[in-house]
């Protein structure tokens, strides 16, 4: 996982920083329509992270783009905001999707990145997105967002099985809201507050305890040597014990699981020959 780590750890700084590195030749770009934030990761034609953005919103809820007019607002925000840093026009985009999402919420969120003046050339489901950067030949990807659970099951560098199921970082904090009787933005703030981790956690363990049991459902009838988790709702230090108790197998956990699936996405941009 070192290499995987230290590349996630300079997408992180260009995140962090706002820098951008120097490139030549056209550019790849990975849009993660979140429904906690919206992620956009440039990379090379190696796939070497160029820079990378990361802004609040409520884009996606299960898979559905709930407001398309704000999804485009932002998308284009932020890709004008990438193009002045880099000094270039960002022609070439992909998305991602939840697994087993329908046809339509493909189509929809290939939509908003058309209105944001992207050509998109590939829409992947979001664990396999989260693969290409872990290089994972055999295993599972867990990827837990905002609103579902999903997995993709590799064996011999190729996706046997992907599914999801609706059970996110979304309903971690509508348990601390109960618990705390609180509004929900507010739960949100103090479930990402890493000074409360310790507070929260047992708060919304049977919630990370119900992600596990999904995907032990998911792994039924596979034999797979590990679990890989990502996503920020994977960001709790406890998290990855509570999954290997349940799944009595290794787990583990990149560095800023969180970029993972956006910067996978942006490995899966296809650039049109001529672009190359």
């Amino acid at each position: 996982m070192e290499l995987k780590n230290r590349t996630l750890s300079n997408f992180a700084e260009l995140v962090r920083t706002g820098e951008c590195k120097k490139f030549r030749g056209r550019l790849k770009v990975g849009v993660d329509l979140g429904t906690a934030n919206t992620v956009l990761a440039v990379v090379d034609s190696t796939n070497r992270p160029i820079a990378g953005v990361s802004a609040p919103s409520h884009a996606i809820r299960d898979g559905v783009i709930v407001n398309y007019y704000e999804s485009v607002q932002l998308v284009t925000k932020l890709k004008e905001e990438l193009e002045e840093k880099l000094g270039t026009e960002l022609l070439y985009a992909a998305a991602a999707i939840p697994p087993g999402v329908s046809e339509g919420s493909v189509k929809s969120i290939g939509y908003v990145l058309e209105g944001a003046g992207f050509e998109v050339t590939n829409i992947v489901d979001e664990p396999t997105a989260a693969a290409a950067v872990l290089k994972i030949t055999d295993g599972a990807v867990v990827d837990v967002g905002g609103g579902t659970t999903g997995i993709s099951i590799l064996k011999d560098g190729k996706v046997i099985y992907t599914d999801d199921e609706a059970t996110g970082g979304s309903h971690m904090t509508m348990t601390v809201a109960g618990h705390y009787r609180i509004p929900y933005e507010e739960a949100e703030v103090l479930k990402t507050t890493p000074e409360k981790e310790k507070e929260i956690f047992p708060v919304i363990k049977a919630t990370v305890e119900k992600m596990a049991s999904i995907t032990e459902k998911f792994l039924k009838g596979y034999e797979i040597p590990a679990v890989y988790v990502v996503g920020g709702s994977a960001s709790f230090q406890e998290f990855t014990s509570v999954f290997e108790k349940k799944l009595n197998l290794p787990v583990y956990r990149p560095v800023h699981p969180l970029l993972v699936t956006p910067l996978g996405i942006a490995y899966n941009c296809q650039l049109p020959q001529k672009a190359r």
